[in-house]
């Protein structure tokens, strides 16, 4: 005869288990040197100068949609002139709201004009996750 295995269904819920899981900022990359790469990525990317997939794993879905749409219209507008754009990051300002969320604003050089851009990485399965982006 086979035992039989306990489970209880009632502990936890399976977005609970199998969902997305939050990580502490203590076990992920410094958040100020991620916030400018990844800045630079995203404006790269609204640009047309990289393909969305680039960024697709490091985005929420929601800011992924938004910044790909951003590319592709910049990408039907874009001219052999534009290839030299370059994007650089003057200054990154920091803000821990908790152990896994932050906010990051991000002050940069656009081509001849200063941007900024501002940012919440989100400690998600084990890497930072942009899950809100507003640009300036």
């Amino acid at each position: 005869m086979q035992d039989a295995l306990a489970v209880d269904f009632a502990a936890a819920t399976d977005q609970q288990v199998f969902g997305p899981q939050t990580s502490p900022a203590a076990e992920l990359p410094d958040a100020r040197d991620w916030a400018a790469h990844i800045a630079q990525g995203l404006v790269e990317v609204m640009h047309g100068v990289r393909p969305p997939s680039q960024v697709m794993r490091w985005t929420s879905p929601e800011v992924y949609a938004v910044v790909a749409r951003r590319g592709s219209r910049a990408g039907r507008r874009r001219t052999t002139r534009d290839s030299a754009h370059r994007t650089r990051v003057i200054r990154v300002h920091l803000c821990e709201l908790s152990p896994h969320i932050a906010e990051a604003s991000v002050v940069l050089v656009d081509g001849g004009r200063v941007r900024a851009l501002a940012l919440r990485p989100v400690g998600r399965d084990r890497r930072w996750v942009v899950d809100a982006l507003r640009v300036g």
